[in-house]
């Protein structure tokens, strides 16, 4: 079997190296416990937390923990804005957030089917018809392009699988001026009790989004245990 661990080894190097190309992002490793051994720009990418996990994101608690009523009324926007929110999961952010863009609307992108068909019975039970369920792929959100005016991702940026392909893809969706807000737990702080692989440090965040060509605007902390990340194209 030693030859297996050799080749197995071999494999590795090569996938590493051929990633450190100049036209490569990513470079891979053996996984930790919490990720899938894919590495951009330093970070280890983390497992993605599926459909099961709805009834975390819907928990009663969410809004005392989290303070995400404070997200929803302090995102920077006007009734007649295009919004997409990255990850939806559940619309959880995606249905408060469209009330407040009544002349606008806000595509809910996911990439499980789970997910958008719990999107599409609660804007049936809700009557917000301004919320577009949108079936995007790991590597593209699948958004009308210069057409929206802020995109927001909530905990979620660092669980994708192609960061800088993602990353370029919103950048092409946003319209000029247009704005994209990354909420990640704060990595520096060590009371946030979230496991390492999913929280995000501000100068990591900062620095993968220089990378596709995003201007930094603002930090704010408002909230408990997440950075509120404002960049603008």
């Amino acid at each position: 079997m030693k030859w297996r661990t050799v080749l197995a080894a071999a494999l590795l190097c090569t996938s590493t190296l051929a990633a450190d190309t100049p036209t490569g992002h990513y470079q891979y490793s053996q996984p930790s416990r919490d990720g899938i051994g894919k590495i951009y720009m330093g970070r280890e990418i983390s497992h993605v937390m599926g459909h099961l996990g709805a009834g975390w994101l819907e928990r009663g608690e969410r809004e005392r923990q989290e303070r995400t009523d404070l997200l929803i009324d302090r995102l920077p926007l006007k009734p007649e804005f295009s919004v997409a929110d990255i990850g939806a999961g559940t619309g959880y952010f995606s249905f408060p957030v469209a009330e407040r863009v009544p002349q606008g609307r806000v595509y809910a992108v996911d990439i499980q089917p789970e997910m958008l068909a719990y999107i599409e019975e609660r804007k049936r039970k809700s009557g917000i018809d301004n919320v577009l369920p949108t079936r995007g792929s790991v590597s593209d959100p699948r958004l009308p392009a210069s057409a929206i005016d802020l995109a927001f991702i909530v905990d979620a940026y660092h669980e994708f699988s192609h960061p800088r392909e993602m990353g370029e893809a919103l950048v092409a969706a946003l319209k000029p001026g247009g704005l994209l807000v990354l909420i990640e737990y704060r990595a520096e702080d060590p009371r946030v009790p979230i496991k390492r692989l999913h929280k995000m440090s501000e100068a990591q965040v900062r620095k993968e989004m220089a990378a596709i060509g995003l201007e930094w605007v603002r930090t704010e902390d408002y909230l408990p245990q997440q950075h509120v990340i404002v960049f603008r194209k």
